[in-house]
């Protein structure tokens, strides 16, 4: 009738409203990459694949679940698990380096510094936070990695400079990756066959920096 379905159609705003807010304000202790002071946070808060707690003595993080599940599809084992030199690990970012959400609209760099440590290959790749999909922009791809992306100019010292806006900053194209003006995005690095100064976090990437 039609005061269950007004019951139903709240019910479906709250519990976006709720997902996304823990999504995209993670409020867990345990999730920030290093610590409350960098914007990279774990896709497995907790460090799980199933989300268990204590190897399930503790039950399900169904917070950690529900932010998972509400910006991506598919989980294995092979993306959390410590395997040196396999599988992949995964590190989002929402908001710049003084916790501001990103804007489309605003030219911002990241830093990726040398010896990325990923046997196979790293990339970084700008999501829409309303679809939780590819950011769509007039670029074929709203990402860069440096297998596909070989044309990527790196700095002196090795490290390699991102850059994201509306419009590419001077001669940086082939470093850039566009957004949308009046949109929101956020990121996603991701590590192919990661190495272990990944996991003993002697490497880390830099944080996502308003360009004033």
């Amino acid at each position: 009738d039609a005061r269950m379905q007004r019951v139903l159609t709240d019910a479906v705003a709250i519990g976006n409203a709720t997902a996304r807010a823990i999504a995209f304000r993670p409020r867990s202790e345990t999730i920030w990459y290093y610590g409350k002071e960098s914007s990279w946070f774990s896709a497995f808060d907790g460090g799980d694949y199933r989300w268990l707690i204590d190897d399930g003595n503790g039950g399900r993080n169904k917070d950690a679940r529900t932010l998972f599940f509400y910006i991506a599809t598919v989980n294995t084992p092979a993306m959390v698990l410590k395997m040196v030199g396999m599988g992949s690990q995964y590190a989002l970012s929402v908001t710049d380096s003084k916790r501001r959400y990103l804007d489309g609209s605003k030219t911002y760099r990241l830093i990726i510094p040398a010896n990325v440590p990923a046997k196979d290959f790293w990339s970084l790749v700008v999501y829409d936070p309303q679809t939780r999909s590819m950011l769509q922009t007039s670029q074929a791809y709203p990402s860069k990695n440096n297998e596909r992306n070989r044309d990527m100019v790196t700095n002196s010292d090795g490290s390699t400079t991102l850059w994201f806006g509306p419009d590419p900053p001077g001669k940086k194209e082939t470093n850039w990756i566009q957004t949308i003006p009046r949109k929101g995005w956020f990121c996603c690095l991701r590590l192919y066959g990661p190495l272990e100064p990944w996991f003993d976090k002697t490497w880390r990437p830099g944080e996502v920096e308003l360009v004033e």
